[in-house]
């Protein structure tokens, strides 16, 4: 189970999986069927990460279709569908996740609806890394609020300076400084879009891709 005085958390999409083809494709099989304009799979990638409903809204939105009753519950029955024909593991983080297993609790904390989260993780074979995952459908409200990470934290006997909760959205870095803890920012991710300076405490990591990933767990897991 690791060391309970610390927690990792990590975001999913974009962060331990590459899941923007079938988001993108399923985002688009909506779009088509509503009569829209399809989107470039590059333009979903940053739609991703509020939960279902806003990425739904956002990509009716771009591909000039209002929205619809009904959208979001046809978007996750198509999705459901494609959750793993093309979404992978990113190169190097299961090296990552086990690093931080060795001094830590571990979770994966997503505003992916829990379901689809556990069938994609257990799909790649990742499940048995985790000691929890918490979606975005549960009793928790989602990311950027605090309160899951924050008992999650709790669960672990942590305190927020030993927890570090690693993702590549600015809804990741936002829940982590309402949360009072710290933060690696992955900017290999789908999500990732640069930080102006003024929106950094200085006190974040970033973490080009998973081999750094290991250098900035093994920093935190040391230095804290």
């Amino acid at each position: 189970m690791g060391d309970i005085r610390r927690l990792i958390a990590f975001d999913l999409d974009g962060t331990l999986v590459d899941s923007r083809r079938d988001l993108a494709q399923s985002a688009n099989q909506l779009i088509a069927e509503l009569g829209g304009r399809e989107l470039p799979e590059d333009a979903v990638g940053p739609m991703v990460g509020e939960g279902t409903g806003v990425l739904v809204g956002r990509a009716l939105a771009a591909a000039g279709v209002g929205d619809r009753p009904g959208a979001r519950s046809r978007f996750l029955e198509i999705y459901d569908r494609r959750l793993l024909d093309h979404t992978r593991v990113y190169e190097g983080m299961v090296e990552a996740v086990g690093a931080a297993r060795r001094q830590a609790r571990v979770a994966v904390l997503t505003n992916k609806p829990a379901g689809s989260a556990e069938r994609i993780l257990v799909g790649l074979g990742l499940r048995v890394l985790f000691d929890e995952v918490v979606g975005g459908d549960g009793p928790f409200p989602r990311k950027p609020d605090p309160t899951a990470l924050l008992e999650l934290r709790d669960r672990a006997g942590a305190t927020s300076r030993n927890t570090l909760l690693v993702g590549d959205s600015v809804i990741d870095h936002q829940t982590a400084r309402r949360a009072a803890t710290r933060c690696c920012l992955a900017a290999y991710g789908f999500g990732y879009r640069a930080f102006p300076m003024d929106q950094l405490s200085g006190d974040e990591w970033i973490a080009a891709d998973p081999k750094m990933l290991v250098a900035i767990i093994e920093d935190f897991t040391t230095g804290s």
